[in-house]
């Protein structure tokens, strides 16, 4: 039986908060090793590193959320401060991490959202990835807009609202690393601050690995952002970062992603234009190119039919003159 998330405010909506964190908290003991084919930045770290930071996101979000109900902002103030909220989040997250390593690196963090590519890619979904979460948690389903998703509002399962907040906490973990190693910079300096703190994952402790292991990333971050988003925009699907039993995973929601075509570059945009092409004249290509493979073995086989015969009475007029 689905169960549905309160579409009001109220005990009953405090009560499955309550829930939902609480049971976010028992999967980070699961092992959270990436099972996909897609990299991720904390996949740098062990296990128990991993856990220590979604802890900290998860509290870094709570406070964020009593900070929300303590000024009285409403959906409006919501939407309209979400680029800084989740910037907030992200910086907050970060600074709680390094603090709690009680490391001797000084840190200056510079979170410049416009070159970094994780980030573009992250502040473009800022809507999916955390304003719905947050209007979920405070106001209720009945507040978020029924087109959004593939079910009414007021009939949202709480696994979709559990699934955006395993989705949030590592995406969030992600790019708290990702701006961890880009404000280090160096190469030595990333390896001695990972094996300094106790944590890294044994595979990446040499400089030539964790070279490698940013190439890759940066190369992803780059197709994702140029080819991947768009397309996924354009097919009105969101990519989600899941915890299962077995480790992290990936899976896609259907969603309107209409307000973010309009947030695209115009590289991107000439690209969703061709992809719109392509779903236009491909199929009539194909269906033209089908009829006319069917002329040309239907040509073919008489032509072969008809030399064939040819061919046999040319040999029985051999045999048998008249």
């Amino acid at each position: 039986m689905v169960e549905y998330w309160p579409n009001k405010q109220g005990l009953h909506l405090n009560n499955e908060v309550a829930h939902l964190f609480s049971n976010i908290q028992k999967k980070f003991s699961y092992n959270l090793s990436n099972i996909t084919n897609n990299n991720l930045y904390i996949d740098i770290l062990s296990n128990r590193s991993k856990n220590q930071l979604f802890h900290i996101i998860l509290q870094e979000l709570e406070v964020l959320i009593l900070d929300i109900i303590e000024l009285n902002l409403n959906i409006k103030n919501i939407k309209t401060l979400n680029h800084k909220i989740l910037y907030d989040l992200i910086y907050k997250s970060s600074i709680s991490f390094i603090k709690k390593l009680n490391t001797s690196e000084i840190f200056s963090l510079n979170i410049n959202k416009q070159k970094l590519l994780l980030l573009k890619r992250l502040f473009l979904e800022d809507r999916l990835l955390i304003e719905n979460l947050l209007i979920y948690i405070i106001f209720g389903s009945s507040k978020i807009k029924s087109e959004y998703f593939a079910f009414n509002s007021k009939n949202t399962p709480k696994e979709h609202v559990s699934i955006l907040l395993e989705n949030l906490i590592i995406q969030i973990s992600n790019c708290v690393i990702f701006i961890i190693i880009e404000n280090l910079k160096s190469l030595p300096k990333i390896t001695n601050f990972l094996i300094s703190n106790q944590l890294c994952n044994y595979i990446y402790i040499s400089n030539r690995s964790i070279a490698l292991f940013r190439n890759q990333l940066i190369w992803q971050d780059f197709l994702y952002l140029y080819i991947y988003q768009p397309k996924l925009i354009y097919s009105s699907r969101y990519k989600v970062w899941l915890i299962s039993s077995n480790g992290l995973i990936t899976k896609y929601i259907h969603t309107l992603r209409s307000e973010d075509i309009l947030k695209l570059s115009k590289i991107k945009r000439i690209f969703i234009f061709y992809m719109e092409i392509q779903d236009l004249i491909i199929p009539k290509l194909e269906k033209t190119l089908l009829i006319c493979s069917k002329i040309l073995l239907y040509i073919f086989i008489n032509f072969l039919g008809n030399s064939l015969i040819f061919f046999i009475r040319t040999i029985i007029s051999g045999f048998y003159p008249t």
